[in-house]
């Protein structure tokens, strides 16, 4: 018989180790929804942004603006500084003023026309959008123009729409012809401004704001006064543009503007 010799034992291999099995977190997980939410919600804003800016939105100026305005507010002298070193002009405009201001805006015709006693001429703009309708404003929310006399209590050079005067709207009268009517949230924030929106304000477009808030800063606001008129009234009255639902003291003041209109 063969010598065998002794073999070693075999080895079992062994098994193999259970893989994890994969399981799906579950929505309920707020974490996860979260995380994947706010993912979908940056590419989504990614992409809309970009198509956005892209195509020139109106609204484009307006959010670089606000966000100039946000994160590198300026003075009124920077503003005016800025304007004038793109612009020379205006600087000469501005200190040919004199020692007053005086913005006369109509409705109807869509125009401002501003006059200071050391021009020779009155300058006129073309208002670049309205809201409402002819009368006054009345209630917050109602989207009009008012119309009226105001001054201008500040200028804001970090506005959304360029550059803007601010009006002192309600003031004295509007708040008495408030009372006896019962109104209440008369509503505020109304400007001369530049851009292309209106939301009851006046708006001017960029350039026309830049020659205003500089001829404004030069004269200081206090001495800027804004007449606000349905239409142009020294060109004889027009019943026909009278709205059908005025209050009952609104012929009164338009026979105030008008002589307003016609003093020397």
């Amino acid at each position: 018989m063969p010598f065998l010799t002794e073999l070693p034992p075999l080895k079992r291999p062994e098994p193999p180790k259970p893989r994890r099995p994969f399981t799906r977190r579950p929505l309920g997980d707020a974490r996860f929804c979260l995380r994947r939410t706010l993912r979908l919600l940056a590419v989504v804003l990614l992409c809309v942004g970009g198509m956005w800016w892209k195509r020139g939105c109106p609204g484009r100026d307006i959010a670089v603006n606000w966000a100039c305005a946000r994160f590198f507010p300026r003075t009124v002298a920077q503003a005016v500084a800025r304007v004038c070193s793109a612009r020379p002009e205006i600087r000469a405009l501005a200190e040919s003023a004199g020692g007053s201001l005086r913005i006369l805006v109509f409705k109807h015709e869509g125009l401002v026309e501003v006059s200071a006693p050391g021009w020779p001429a009155p300058r006129v703009y073309p208002m670049s959008a309205r809201s409402g309708a002819l009368g006054p404003k009345l209630r917050e929310g109602d989207r009009q123009i008012p119309e009226g006399r105001y001054r201008v209590e500040t200028l804001n050079p970090n506005s959304r729409y360029h550059l803007s005067l601010r009006l002192d709207y309600p003031n004295d009268f509007d708040r008495a012809r408030a009372a006896e009517d019962g109104r209440t949230a008369l509503g505020g924030d109304i400007m001369v401004h530049g851009s292309d929106r209106s939301v009851g304000c006046v708006a001017v477009g960029d350039r026309a704001i830049e020659e205003l808030f500089c001829c404004a800063a030069a004269v200081h606001p206090e001495n800027v006064s804004v007449l606000i008129a349905p239409y142009d009234m020294r060109r004889g009255p027009r019943p026909d543009l009278a709205p059908p639902s005025a209050p009952p003291w609104y012929p009164d003041l338009c026979a105030d503007l008008r002589a307003d209109l016609l003093s020397p």
